[in-house]
């Protein structure tokens, strides 16, 4: 078999959203509700918790629009259609099945009425 025909390995989940999170400047808020001054931290955490508990994000499943989920229209001002990473900018402390601990703030999964937002990176002005 020729190289060019092997198959070529798909990336993890992790490095995949590492990747399209990459995309977007930590100077420039992406979406419509994250002002100047929180988008650079939330960027930062949102790295760190990829970093530091990527295995245990795939392992519990969860996906793109858990993690890093905006309204498809207006973005972060519909806070039901967020993620768990664009709500706050704190660092991650633990990943659940059900839930993601930052400290003081806990985003639970699967709540009744909340909407499924896209990747903030998919979001167009």
């Amino acid at each position: 078999m020729s190289a060019s025909l092997a198959p070529r390995p798909t990336p993890s989940d992790v490095q995949a959203w590492r990747d399209a999170f990459s995309r977007l400047k930590p100077s420039v808020p992406p979406c419509p509700g994250i002002s100047a001054s929180a988008w650079p931290p939330m960027h930062e955490a949102a790295l760190d918790a990829l970093d530091r508990h990527g295995a245990a994000l795939v392992e519990h499943g969860w996906t793109a629009p858990e993690l890093f989920g905006v309204h498809p229209t207006i973005g972060t001002v519909r806070v039901d259609f967020c993620g768990a990473f664009v709500l706050g900018g704190r660092k991650v402390e633990t990943v659940l099945a059900d839930r993601i601990n930052f400290g003081l703030m806990t985003y639970y999964r699967n709540v009744p009425g909340a909407g499924v937002g896209i990747p903030i990176w998919d979001f167009r002005w």
